[in-house]
């Protein structure tokens, strides 16, 4: 087949390219040809709340990329559309991740489908987002109607989809493995390569640092008392997207000053290694979610994990097997902690892991796109 996938890949970083790059290299080893056709400018400076949107890896010499869609120019819309016309696609991807992206997705898609070839598939991250704003519902409904058929990768967006949607294919697929970061790495390579002390064991929270994925509940857990008779670290790996001020705050109140490692910028790829390396367990406190990359980062360096009990995160971790399921509360994600260090878990979760990661290959994910299309 002739597939198209339009949105983020490099040169812009983070987990979305991640994705696409590796979502198109499974198609491609199935057969398939496959384009991506990224962005020209992804999000105007002052919208975008990190440092730089930009990859600092090599571009992917594997991968046809091409340049062309700017988010908010209507003009490059029509261009990107007809260009994608004019391949005949079969299958048209999009994913899906937040509303201000509508009104350009949604046009291309509606350019490309006037062929009378392509279908329009779209992989939902989700589509009510975490962070609401006014007219979310009006755009995610216009690129819903653009759309002829969803692939969700959790029960709680699937449901969220019929606010929207009742009649269009859907497919329910669990986000694959992101197993395009490497081996892992060896503990001792891992603790060396960031300059830690191998006397002490670590938790790690990686990603993104915005409200809803709750570090300031991670922070007010590792206060408590019982882990001063620990040795115990929390890592923080990640670039601040809410301001930083309010969780170096906390730390100072809750007296957790030279016990909490901060690599506060964002981590290119050929780095993740080395945090899931140096990692006990992965700790994602969310107050929201739908599913996270982050989980199925710590499936592929098979890394035992705490989430929380909310949207779809409990969905991929099964209690007691994995790692924790726990609420969204302090207290609770502290006793799991200290049940997972004191009593040594890591062994008896690694092996549950092992088993339970089988089910996340890529090969199911092109499969759902697929039947979506039909």
């Amino acid at each position: 087949m002739k597939i198209v996938i339009l949105g983020t890949a490099w040169p812009y970083r983070g987990g979305l390219a991640v994705y696409n790059e590796r979502m198109a290299r499974e198609f491609a080893a199935e057969g398939d040809e496959v384009s991506i056709y990224t962005f020209t400018l992804q999000y105007p400076s002052f919208l975008f709340p990190g440092k730089t949107q930009y990859s600092t890896e090599p571009s992917p010499q594997d991968l046809r990329i091409v340049r062309s869609l700017n988010s908010v120019n209507p003009f490059s819309w029509q261009k990107t559309g007809r260009a994608i016309r004019a391949l005949q696609p079969d299958i048209l991807i999009i994913k899906f991740w937040l509303p201000f992206m509508a009104p350009c997705l949604g046009r291309v898609a509606r350019i490309v489908k006037r062929g009378g070839r392509t279908r329009v598939v779209s992989i939902l991250d989700n589509i009510i987002p975490h962070e609401h704003r006014p007219g979310d519902r009006l755009l995610s409904r216009y690129f819903s109607r653009s759309v002829d058929g969803f692939v969700a990768m959790s029960e709680s967006v699937l449901e969220d989809l019929n606010r929207f949607d009742t009649v269009k294919p859907r497919v329910f697929c669990r986000h694959p493995l992101y197993d395009n970061f490497g081996p892992k790495a060896f503990r001792d390579e891992a603790l060396e390569f960031l300059g830690l002390d191998p006397g002490q064991r670590y938790m790690l929270f990686f990603g993104l640092i915005r409200d809803y994925k709750g570090l300031d509940l991670l922070l007010k857990a590792y206060a408590d008392s019982r882990f001063r008779k620990m040795n115990v670290r929390l890592i923080v790996a990640g670039e601040f997207y809410s301001g930083s001020e309010k969780y170096l705050e906390m730390e100072k109140q809750l007296g957790l000053e030279g016990m909490v490692v901060w690599k506060s910028d964002f981590v290119p790829d050929s780095e993740v290694r080395y945090c899931f390396g140096a990692a006990d367990i992965v700790v994602q406190p969310y107050k929201s979610a739908t599913q996270s990359g982050v989980t199925q980062i710590a499936y592929h360096f098979e890394k035992p994990m705490l989430v929380t009990d909310v949207g779809g995160l409990a969905e991929i971790v099964p209690d007691g097997r994995v790692g924790y399921v726990v609420r969204p509360d302090e207290h609770a994600i502290a006793d799991a902690l200290v049940d997972f260090f004191s009593n040594n878990r890591q062994n008896e979760f690694t092996e549950g892991i092992l088993a339970e990661k089988k089910q996340y290959a890529w090969s199911n994910m092109t499969r759902s796109v697929r039947k979506a299309a039909e």
